[in-house]
Formats: structure tokens, sequence, C-alpha cells
């Protein structure tokens, strides 16, 4: 059963706002009935994120410098699927340009939000399969490292703390449970 929302808008002021978030400051009248300024970040893309599997328990990482945190991370292969996009679209596009790899069956593995007590950034997480190879075409932004490994190991990265993207967490331990199992989400083909 839905909880009513216990907050109440008293007003909106746009702080910045640029082709993929917009920041917005709110003042609000809280849960205790005091008033209070809340940040909010709206993201204009939903996050996509993909786990291709090969037939002998395969994966692709990707690795890569990431700018605000200012560090190195292994990452399944994501992007972001702008407002009006099918999310599956975004997806296959993702993947090949980041892997080069296509895949003939496409499974919706997750749907989660990524930091929803500042932002209402939405992500999917899939898992591809029946993959073929291809060559990766990379954005103006990206200088990536592609690492195929088993799905085991890649899963153990995330226990051992090497992988700490939210989304690549999410997913590696979602699909070790779901196969541990025998569940797999809902499929697309």
């Amino acid at each position: 059963m839905a909880e009513p929302n216990p907050w109440r808008l008293l007003s909106r002021r746009e702080i910045y706002d640029n082709p993929w978030i917009h920041v917005d400051e709110d003042r609000v009248v809280n849960p205790g009935g005091g008033i209070s300024l809340y940040g909010r970040i709206h993201f204009k893309n939903r996050a996509i994120g993909i786990i291709p599997l090969d037939g002998r328990g395969n994966t692709w990482l990707i690795g890569q410098y990431r700018y605000v945190p200012d560090a190195w991370s292994w990452e399944i292969p994501m992007g972001g699927s702008p407002e009006g996009e099918p999310i599956l679209e975004s997806a296959r596009r993702e993947l090949k340009e980041e892997t080069g790899l296509s895949a003939a069956s496409w499974t919706l593995l997750m749907r989660l939000h990524t930091s929803n007590s500042v932002t209402d950034e939405e992500g999917f997480v899939f898992v591809a399969e029946d993959l073929e190879e291809g060559e990766p075409e990379f954005e103006e932004t990206e200088d990536l490292r592609i690492w195929k490994l088993p799905l085991a190991d890649a899963v153990a990265m995330v226990i051992s703390g090497e992988i700490t993207d939210a989304i690549s967490v999410a997913g590696l331990l979602r699909l070790a449970l779901e196969r541990a199992s025998n569940q797999v989400g809902s499929g697309f083909k």
C-alpha cells in the first residue's frame, strides 16, 4: 500500500541546468512540520547497465578513469537512455559502443534508483546473451579498457570492494543471486 506524501512543496528555485542534469532548490514543509531546503537533481537520461554473458560464463567489464570521484573504476558496460528512447534500444547501443558486442537475447534484470535521497535518476540493468563480437565505437569522452573475465570473478570484485559503482554492484549481485536460484528477470528478443 502506498503511503501518503508527508512533504509539502512551498516553492522551487532553479539552480543549474545543462543537457544532462537539472538542479532545483525546494523550500518544503518536512514530515515534522518544519520548513526545510531540499536540493533536487533531475537526470535527463535514464541509466542503463548491461551484463554481457557468453556461453562459458564470461562477462565483460569496462575500466575508465571517472572524473567526479577522481578515481579509476571497473564497471559493467553502461550509459544513458534519453527520455523518449526505448531502454532496450539504448542498452543495445551502449553495449555495441563500449564493447563491440551485439546480443540476440536480452533480459531485463532489474530497475533501481541510484540515490533517491537527492536524485530522481532511474536505472535499468539488462543481461545480454547470444553474443556476437565486433569493434567498439567509443565516444569522444571515453578512454575505456575492455576486460573479459569469468562472471564469478566480477562478482568477487564486488565482494572485495574493487567494483564500487552502484549500478554495477547491484546488477552483478542480483544476477549472481538469481543464477544461484535459477531465476532471471523477464526476457526481450
